[in-house]
């Protein structure tokens, strides 16, 4: 039975999505293809239909997590001021919720390491994906030069990510409630800090009034004597 063209592109984002649940939940190695095809309603048999490799499933259901996830995270910050939209992320991603979610949250915490391992075909496609969160991410900071908010956004997703993983490996209890809590204290704080605007020493404040002061000193002392 021939099926026609939308059918199987419908076939095939189902797949997709599915994979990208099983993905974030499991790991790239933790995939397996004759369970996946199950759960899609389809025989193993059909995979190859779809995807030349295992390797083109994970890159595609990595691809559609990340871009699911930067949406979301998008939308969420559309909801507040633009002054407020960094700060709503962060606050939104460093919970208990995303912590205890993994399948359906943020890919690159779950993924990281096992594909820093992968090909380079696959790397390649994280960075690119990995990329477009930080410019995201630098998108809901303004006010500030677009070097020094991405600058700024790579250094938040960082922290971020690196929480959300040490926060899973505490498990659920008091120690990771900590771990996200010093996390995002210090996201905020160091966007807070480039934000926050320069101040002159109070040293060099003194030093100039002083030097004001002994400057009029020595014109009273110079100036001639009125008669």
């Amino acid at each position: 039975m021939r099926y026609s063209r939308e059918h199987k592109l419908e076939t095939h984002a189902r797949i997709v999505k599915k994979a990208s649940v099983r993905l974030r939940e499991k790991g790239a190695h933790g995939i397996g293809v004759a369970d996946l095809m199950k759960d899609a309603g389809l025989t193993h048999g059909g995979f190859y239909a779809h995807f030349d490799s295992r390797e083109a499933l994970v890159v595609e259901a990595f691809a559609y997590a990340m871009d699911r996830g930067r949406e979301h995270w998008r939308k969420l910050a559309e909801q507040v001021p633009p002054n407020k939209r960094f700060a709503m992320i962060v606050d939104a991603y460093l919970t208990p919720v995303h912590r205890d979610d993994p399948g359906h949250g943020c890919a690159v915490p779950t993924l990281g390491a096992e594909i820093a391992r992968e090909s380079p075909k696959t790397r390649k496609a994280f960075a690119a994906k990995l990329e477009q969160m930080v410019d995201m991410f630098a998108d809901q900071i303004p006010d500030v030069p677009r070097k020094a908010a991405r600058r700024q956004a790579m250094a938040a997703v960082a922290t971020m990510m690196g929480t959300i993983v040490l926060a899973r490996i505490a498990g659920n209890g008091e120690l990771s409630d900590e771990i996200l809590g010093a996390g995002r204290e210090a996201a905020l704080n160091r966007a807070a800090s480039r934000r926050r605007p320069a101040k002159k020493p109070v040293a060099r404040q003194f030093s100039a009034k002083q030097s004001s002061a002994k400057q009029s000193s020595a014109k009273r002392a110079t100036a001639p004597a009125r008669h």
